[in-house]
């Protein structure tokens, strides 16, 4: 480790940071309108024509991308929306298939060659995600529960002496009603944020040491480098699915918590 050090020194390794996330605008003036905004366009569009042709003229003995939009829809209603929804479940499908195929596209950008940015990894997309989640959990759970009913439940759990509610009911307002949607928003992003630096900085490790200052102690680098990016690539392959999961279980759950009191 003492030999890589001066190594790495010596070669004016510059390690990826937080100008990975950055992007010019593609049109003049437009500033919104960047290849995030792009591929999160581009990403509606892909949902919106698979839906389509998986749904639009559905057949009798299913194939091709019905067949697959059939096992997608299948996979979220029995692993996403029964689970937290039972009897509701079927309602509120539309809303949990398009989410959880929507989050999962913009994460996989992150692993297609000349895209390769996830764009979760902007904390403005999971945020609107997480606000619109938020403001339809609020308006249900008055909806269903009344206003009063809806923050009393959130409030104030049953069985606990008096006094204690004095702690209890401000902790259980900011979590409920706070807490628990700025860290549906922020897993996401810190995830698919961290996936996306690590596997950049081992590919510029493999590209440094084996292309610009190539040495035989620098090819060992290297090449651990590349192994690293296309193990950290197929893990992250997974973790883009499984964030679009939790992300969309927990939606799930939040609706179920408007819908019913929790207490």
């Amino acid at each position: 480790m003492s030999a890589v050090l001066p190594l790495l020194a010596a070669e004016e390794f510059q390690a990826p940071g937080l100008g990975l996330f950055e992007w010019p605008a593609l049109v003049a003036g437009q500033a919104w309108f960047n290849k995030p905004a792009l591929f999160a366009l581009i990403a509606a569009l892909i949902v919106l024509v698979f839906a389509y042709s998986a749904f639009s003229n559905p057949k009798l003995v299913p194939r091709g991308v019905q067949s697959v939009g059939e096992f997608a829809y299948e996979f979220v209603r029995e692993q996403i929306a029964r689970p937290f929804l039972g009897k509701d479940s079927d309602r509120w499908m539309p809303l949990l298939f398009s989410m959880f195929l929507f989050i999962w596209i913009m994460n996989l950008f992150g692993s297609v060659i000349f895209i390769q940015f996830p764009v979760m990894s902007r904390i403005g997309y999971p945020a609107v995600l997480a606000i619109g989640v938020w403001i339809m959990v609020t308006y249900l759970g008055m909806k269903h529960q009344g206003a009063l009913g809806y923050f009393k439940n959130m409030m104030f759990p049953p069985g606990l002496p008096k006094w204690m509610y004095v702690l209890v009911a401000p902790i259980e307002f900011a979590s409920t009603f706070i807490l628990r949607h700025v860290t549906h928003a922020v897993r996401l992003f810190a995830t698919m944020m961290a996936g996306h630096l690590i596997i950049a900085l081992f590919s510029e490790v493999g590209w440094h040491f084996l292309f610009v200052q190539l040495t035989p102690a620098g090819a060992l680098i290297g090449v651990l480098g590349v192994l690293m990016t296309i193990l950290l690539t197929a893990f992250e392959l997974f973790i883009q699915a499984l964030q679009a999961y939790v992300f969309a279980l927990l939606t799930a759950m939040f609706i179920n918590g408007a819908l019913h009191a929790e207490h």
